[in-house]
């Protein structure tokens, strides 16, 4: 099993910037990737960006130049730094860790709020 836990959400008024991070425990190896996802409310879950075992990086397009994916693999960490936040981003983020060949694993999700 493994567990995520996420910290650093909040509230923060439009333009301002956050810092996600997720720990990951238990039982860490084949590590395929890890990731931050997100939901609006009546919205499906979407991807915000993820990280592959090479530091290979994928992100939303709606996120592109304005939130940077990282990884600690050392100490099984992943941080998503976003800057110039706007309400739109509002949602709960979710961690996941994903293990060869493709078992998938969740956080328990931090809320981000972005006021106008």
């Amino acid at each position: 099993q493994v567990q995520l836990v996420e910290s650093g959400g909040g509230l923060v008024q439009a333009g301002g910037s956050l810092r996600l991070s997720c720990a990951a425990s238990g039982s860490i190896f084949m590590t395929k990737s890890m990731g931050w996802y997100r939901q609006a409310p009546g919205k499906q879950r979407e991807l915000v960006a993820s990280i592959g075992s090479g530091d290979t990086t994928n992100y939303a397009d709606s996120v592109k130049g304005r939130f940077t994916i990282s990884r600690d693999a050392a100490k099984n960490t992943v941080d998503l730094q976003m800057n110039s936040l706007k309400p739109e981003d509002t949602g709960n983020y979710y961690c996941k860790y994903t293990k060869w060949p493709n078992l998938e694993y969740w956080g328990q999700g931090t809320q981000v709020t972005v006021s106008t």
